[in-house]
């Protein structure tokens, strides 16, 4: 019965949204992402520059900022916020996987930073933004805003915006100007994308 009522909250069509997302999010970081060099924000743009200062490694880094984050929304958004994330991380490890078994449609698109920054900002801001639209985080980063959103009442393309520029601004102690440009382009764009996706009608 506890487990019954623990989930009585959870809809089906919300869970469908999180694995449609998760896989539009999967294939554009598959296909876009991972090569063409884009630098991120959050916290992978954060373990990063926490290794180049520190020596510190990503692998330990990022269990910790994401372990803290998804501590973070639990607390802040709650039981439902658990859920949908689990189903939306389940969903992006799974998605990434299946588009590992295919080559890359068009790798030559590593040859056109700024269309990459674009088409790659597009396919994160509608992925996110449909687990983020349902109470769910794909990542530790999304929860991070997901949090601050609920505790500041701040739009949440706002909180990525700033958050990201942030740990890009840093990033430039140690990554060229002309490399970092484009995933400015990345992350304002997605950000707002994931601000309009994520607003439910009558909010």
């Amino acid at each position: 019965m506890r487990i019954k009522n623990y989930f009585k909250d959870i809809k089906l069509c919300s869970c469908l949204t999180a694995l449609i997302g998760s896989a539009v999010l999967s294939f554009g970081m598959y296909n876009i992402h991972s090569i063409a060099d884009i630098t991120e924000g959050g916290t992978l743009g954060l373990t990063l520059l926490l290794e180049n200062w520190f020596g510190i490694s990503p692998s330990v880094t990022s269990i910790l900022l994401n372990t803290a984050c998804f501590i973070l929304g639990i607390k802040t958004l709650g039981k439902n916020f658990l859920i949908y994330s689990v189903v939306s991380t389940a969903g992006f490890s799974v998605s990434y996987r299946i588009c590992e078994l295919f080559p890359r449609i068009y790798p030559e698109i590593a040859d056109f930073p700024l269309l990459a920054a674009i088409l790659g900002a597009i396919f994160v801001g509608i992925g996110v933004g449909l687990c983020v639209r349902i109470g769910g985080a794909p990542s530790g980063d999304d929860a991070l805003a997901m949090s601050i959103e609920k505790i500041t009442k701040l739009k949440i393309q706002w909180v990525y915006l700033i958050s990201d520029l942030t740990v890009l601004l840093l990033s430039l102690t140690y990554i060229p100007i002309k490399q970092i440009l484009y995933s400015f382009i990345t992350v304002v764009i997605s950000g707002q994308i994931i601000g309009i996706i994520s607003k439910k009608s009558g909010s």
